[in-house]
């Protein structure tokens, strides 16, 4: 099986693992594990930060911020289609009791005007918006990408309406390698920002968070709190610094992939996509039943079938994701595999 339904289905390579069964290990708990602190304070660098703590998931580094950063019954303003809204289990609730406020943005890209129709009178009748949470690249927006100067204006009219800053870094490193920006300079106007290393970076576990020392002296509060304490994490760890050294600048042909599958998905009878849209390695693309022959989960059942998978998110939308594991070779017999089931009905 060959599997487009996300990047985070990618293996770690042999340099990686190599790495990994090398790496000099301590307590983390302890700040004793010498691969663990290098790797926060090569982010914290990377992202112009003070200080970065190592946490399991990028889901984890989610959670510690908005219940670092804010406190039960205030509020945090994202997109409706942001991870924390979707894919969080409910965490914001749960972990640090607080509401979400979701506007209806661009491919999860929102504007200062639409933050600005969202805010609650300040009223002790209103819960308080004390966060603003923005998802660089934006998943459910088909891997768009935040243009700086947008990012920039959404963060400085939350400072100065009292809010602070949390930035979904999940997959930053794509935005950079697209847009040729900086991590720091999309971090800049950030209180809290992570990147992720098991999507397109290749590595089994793992996410770092970066901010003020301050921040982290909280969020290790969090974290312990939240179970995310490990002990000879360096292991892990080593997988991520392998990934900086030798995975970044390679995300550029995952685009070039996703662009190509694109382009030859456009062409297939039934399936609504446009190509000109994919500015990193995410694709969505709907499945028209009455001109298919067939639904998007009947479609995903069919390929799978053939060896290549991709996820189905409802009867109408699919996802297919390019990662270190789908080669430019994999992309071309993928079209031909779904042309083949969709000519088959």
């Amino acid at each position: 099986m060959i599997d487009f339904s996300s990047d985070t289905k990618t293996r770690p390579t042999q340099g990686m693992r190599q790495a990994m069964a090398m790496a000099e290990v301590g307590d983390e708990q302890a700040f004793e594990d010498p691969t663990v602190n290098a790797l926060c304070a090569r982010v914290a660098a990377l992202l112009d930060k003070e200080a970065a703590l190592f946490a399991p998931s990028g889901c984890m580094c989610n959670q510690i911020a908005i219940a670092a950063l804010c406190r039960p019954g205030e509020e945090v303003i994202c997109d409706r289609s942001a991870h924390i809204a979707w894919f969080e289990s409910g965490g914001p609730a749960a972990n640090a009791g607080v509401m979400l406020n979701t506007l209806d943005g661009n491919r999860g890209r929102f504007t200062v005007a639409q933050i600005q129709a969202a805010m609650r009178p300040a009223w002790r009748h209103c819960p308080e918006a004390t966060l603003l949470a923005v998802e660089q690249t934006s998943n459910l927006g088909g891997g768009a990408v935040w243009p700086l100067t947008q990012l920039h204006s959404v963060a400085e009219f939350a400072h100065a309406h009292g809010m602070r800053t949390h930035m979904d870094g999940a997959r930053l490193l794509n935005a950079v390698v697209a847009s040729g920006v900086s991590a720091a300079e999309y971090a800049a106007s950030f209180d809290s920002v992570w990147i992720d290393f098991s999507k397109g970076l290749g590595a089994p576990v793992g996410a770092v968070l970066a901010g003020t020392e301050e921040f982290i002296g909280r969020a290790w509060r969090v974290k312990q709190r939240l179970g995310g304490g490990m002990r000879q994490a360096g292991i892990l760890a080593a997988g991520a610094l392998y990934a900086l050294d030798h995975h970044v600048e390679r995300l550029a042909e995952d685009h070039a992939n996703a662009r190509r599958l694109a382009q030859g998905l456009s062409r297939m009878r039934g399936i609504k996509l446009d190509p000109g849209q994919i500015e990193t390695n995410v694709i969505f693309f709907e499945v028209d039943a009455a001109e298919a022959g067939m639904d998007a989960v009947e479609f995903t059942r069919r390929l799978a079938e053939t060896g290549f998978r991709m996820g189905a998110f409802d009867h109408r939308r699919v996802r297919a994701v390019t990662h270190l594991d789908t080669s430019a070779a994999a992309v071309e017999q993928l079209l031909v595999a779904a042309n083949a089931v969709l000519s088959a009905c």
